[in-house]
């Protein structure tokens, strides 16, 4: 009997497609990381989203499995060299939220650039303060996408009609723009120099942790906007909060955080975060940019079908 452990919320389909493979599915989206530890040996298939680290202590806890499947992108919370070595296949859906993350950028830059938030607030208190609340407009502006996988390249699609100059910048591909004529390959440099607004599309590595830090912000135009969707230590928030503070940064849109967990900040974090929970030039979201309803069946579909891919490619070699 082949087993699957469900460790996270999922839509359906998921569960319904593995069994119409023969797997019995497992579904546990409570469970903790630790007992998921204690119990992984049983399982020949893991469906995670983010609370579970797929390390290399947990593959040895796991002699059965055969695959991990990853609801969403971010792969830094799984080993894959290390379940490579042990023939353990890592799927990902990065396609499958890619166009809720890219609307979700749009939509917190044009509140932040419209001062769409307090202007709600003050029209509920029945204060009417057009002249406060006059915003800008971003046609005319460069902004600088770096990161051109899944989210950066459908981000380029969705400014297409905001005429805006779009640059683009990727460490690892060439001729990525092929097809956004209204988009340009550039440089960091470039970015730093030129853009008005600079929005991260980037997997959380060695590289580009921090990424965004002192150093970064000094070297760019004074006063742009830092827009971050993908992930929260990215960017050096202690840099970032002195910045917005003093005016070289001049707002930010932060769907992603250093620490998420709330309950865990230490006094310092509180304090910090409570500085930036002040500003009135930033938008937060808690980590909801890929969280819609059509990506919750979206994500599904497509690891199902990747991992009903590898399954057959398996049953190819071994027949």
């Amino acid at each position: 009997m082949k087993r699957v452990l469900i460790t996270d919320d999922c839509h359906p389909i998921l569960k319904e497609g593995l069994e119409r493979l023969g797997f019995v599915c497992d579904d546990q989206p409570d469970i903790t990381p630790q007992a998921t530890r204690e119990c992984i040996g049983q399982y020949d298939g893991l469906i995670i989203n983010s609370k579970i680290v797929v390390d290399r202590d947990f593959l040895a806890a796991a002699p059965k499995l055969r695959f991990v499947g990853r609801l969403g992108s971010g792969m830094e919370i799984v080993d894959r060299a290390e379940a490579a070595a042990r023939g353990v296949a890592v799927l990902s859906s990065p396609e499958g939220n890619r166009n809720a993350v890219a609307e979700q950028a749009l939509g917190m830059l044009l509140a932040l650039a419209n001062n769409l938030v307090p202007a709600d607030r003050e029209v509920r208190a029945m204060n009417w303060r057009r002249e406060a609340n006059r915003g800008f407009e971003l046609a005319g502006r460069t902004i600088g996408i770096i990161g051109f996988g899944h989210t950066g390249s459908q981000f380029a699609k969705k400014l297409a009609g905001m005429e805006m100059t779009v640059l683009a910048y990727d460490k690892y591909k060439t001729d990525y723009t092929a097809g956004l004529p209204w988009v340009q390959e550039s440089t960091p440099e470039e970015i730093k120099q030129k853009a008005d607004v600079v929005s991260l599309h980037l997997p959380l590595t060695t590289e580009t942790r921090h990424l965004v830090d002192r150093e970064f912000i000094d070297a760019s135009r004074r006063g742009f906007i830092l827009i971050n969707t993908s992930r929260g230590a990215c960017v050096d928030t202690a840099a970032l909060v002195e910045a917005l503070e003093d005016g070289r940064v001049g707002g930010a849109c932060l769907d992603v955080f250093e620490n998420e967990k709330t309950n865990t900040f230490s006094g310092e974090e509180k304090a910090l975060y409570q500085r930036l929970y002040a500003l009135d030039q930033v938008i937060l979201s808690p980590h909801v940019a890929g969280w819609t309803h059509e990506s919750k069946r979206r994500l599904a579909e497509i690891l199902l079908q990747k991992i009903s891919t590898i399954l057959a490619e398996s049953a190819e070699k071994q027949g």
